[in-house]
């Protein structure tokens, strides 16, 4: 009981709040198994090297281009690859975590 009782930093009180709202809403949550979370960090050490290294082609392709244009060209697919690759892994960890 007098843990009840005790001060709770905003944090803590944010959190409680999500919680409630989540379950008002329905909204279950799982603990992530010791399965998934290798396979989460499995999936996340994989799009962290593709985005090092479209990060990488991305600097090499940069000091070769000259003019303003061509390096705006390659700025916006550059971001567009890394979106790309974010997105795809998001989507691989939000299937991870949905399994059981």
């Amino acid at each position: 009981m007098a843990d009840d009782n005790a001060l709770k930093s905003s944090y803590e009180l944010a959190m409680e709040r999500l919680r409630r709202k989540d379950e008002e809403a329905g909204i279950e949550t799982r603990p992530v198994t010791d399965a998934q979370k290798t396979a989460i960090a499995e999936v996340r050490n994989f799009y962290e090297a593709k985005i090092a290294q479209a990060d990488v082609l991305y600097r090499s392709k940069l000091q070769h281009a000259h003019n303003p244009e061509e390096r705006d060209v390659l700025a916006q697919e550059f971001r567009r690859d890394r979106e790309q690759l974010e997105s795809a892994r998001d989507a691989k960890i939000e299937k991870i975590r949905a399994q059981e």
